[in-house]
């Protein structure tokens, strides 16, 4: 880059703005724009922008979302977080150099000052300090990712696609909310995502020839009425072949339970929501490692409830050499609950969902923090999606290794797909 006149005005922040938006289940969200001054500070001036997305399956622990509860959207409206943003986060950032990443979410995070992002809203921090990210690397020239992780960014993610879908992501009559294909034998992520999307059309002319449905879920994945989860493997497997790939050597399977979700509060047994069937901790692990043995397993997500610590010792003793075992409700991007993890050796893995924690330097401690300790950690979107691609950045920049972005259907999931194309293209 050229000299910059005026160096001391360059990347300072002229104006914070947000709006609320409509995310991929037709709910209200924030989107925010950072913008802020280019090379000449008279005429240059450089937007970045970010939207928020939000799960349909939370953990209890994540950082709260600011939402109206008035009439507007059935209460889900986001007026108060986008006025927060216009108001109080924009008078406090304006003058800030835009460059200090850290300082700027800091700033938002005192100014909040609770422990879980009520005062300001976790929507509202994420969005601006997405969208402050978003502008630095704009006003660079250059992606997000690179911006992000300089030149140790270089590890393409690969993808866990989500191809059929139960749980809280769909009405049919199965438990577990996510069943994902892995393209583990591809040498590029272009390659893998190709092997994936003739994957879920193999499974789309399997469940049509068998009378099934192929509506789809909210993360795109197909949603028919199923016996059981073996079922749905043996499908996924068969699948799996008639594309012309071979089970364990090109694909292996990942789970997304949300075990929280099935913790009955009286019996304090698990309980499967749609099955009505109870089982104890023990019970669940042996029934989880059944599968394990059965089918070319790579992952389980929060197989257990959020708060069964002693549950998570036992099945990550039994499966963690075997299997990575994910916790997403457990952890919730959350340094100090990924600290007791580590300490007691529950999980080998955590998902990483900035939302969940609601700031983009949070985000990379969870992820450093994991990785340091021998934790793959996963890059993940929400149910609750937009357009917005900057999760396919932070992906690359941080070295992740995995992404979660849905299937290859609806565009809110092929968006952070066709983003990490790109990147490819330019490592």
């Amino acid at each position: 880059m050229h000299l910059i006149e005026n160096m001391e005005q360059y990347l300072k922040i002229v104006n914070v703005k947000a709006r609320e938006i409509l995310d991929s289940r037709g709910n209200p969200t924030v989107e925010a724009e950072v913008t802020v001054r280019g090379e000449n500070p008279k005429t240059d001036l450089i937007t970045g922008r970010a939207t928020v997305p939000s799960g349909a399956s939370t953990g209890k622990f994540e950082a709260a979302e600011i939402r109206d509860g008035e009439d507007r959207y059935l209460g889900a409206g986001v007026k108060k977080a986008v006025t927060n943003v216009n108001t109080i986060i924009n008078e406090m950032l304006i003058g800030q150099n835009a460059l200090n990443q850290r300082r700027i979410d800091r700033m938002m995070l005192s100014e909040d000052g609770t422990d879980n992002k009520s005062k300001l809203g976790a929507n509202a921090i994420l969005a601006v300090s997405m969208a402050n990210l978003n502008a630095c690397a704009k006003a660079l020239n250059i992606f997000t990712y690179k911006f992000t992780g300089g030149i140790s960014a270089c590890k393409m993610p690969m993808p866990m696609m989500n191809i059929l879908n139960g749980g809280a992501h769909s009405s049919n009559n199965i438990d577990v909310q996510e069943f994902m294909i892995l393209p583990v034998g591809a040498t590029t992520f272009k390659e893998g995502l190709r092997w994936c999307a003739e994957v879920y059309h193999a499974l789309k002319k399997l469940l049509k020839d068998k009378n099934l449905s192929v509506a789809v879920g909210d993360e795109g994945g197909f949603a028919p009425d199923l016996n059981n989860e073996m079922e749905v493997l043996d499908l996924i497997i068969e699948a799996v072949k008639k594309a012309g790939y071979i089970p364990e050597k090109d694909f292996k399977i990942s789970l997304d339970v949300a075990a929280s979700e099935w913790k009955a509060e009286v019996t304090g047994k698990y309980k499967l929501p749609k099955k009505g069937i109870e089982l104890t901790t023990d019970e669940l692990i042996d029934m989880w490692s059944d599968i394990v043995d059965r089918y070319p397993i790579f992952s389980i997500e929060d197989p257990l409830d959020e708060e069964d610590w002693d549950g998570w010792k036992k099945i990550t003793e039994k499966l963690g050499r075997k299997i990575h075992l994910v916790g997403d409700d457990l952890f919730v991007t959350n340094v100090e609950r990924l600290k007791k993890g580590i300490k007691e050796k529950c999980a080998n893995a955590i998902l990483i969902k900035p939302n969940q924690i609601g700031s983009i330097t949070e985000t990379i401690k969870a992820v450093q923090m994991a990785q340091s300790h021998g934790y793959i950690a996963i890059m993940s979107h929400r149910s609750g999606e937009t357009e917005d691609t900057t999760i396919a950045d932070l992906a690359v920049g941080l070295n992740t290794g995995f992404i979660k972005t849905g299937a290859p259907c609806r565009s809110e999931r092929t968006a952070k797909y066709n983003q990490l194309l790109r990147i490819e293209e330019k490592l």
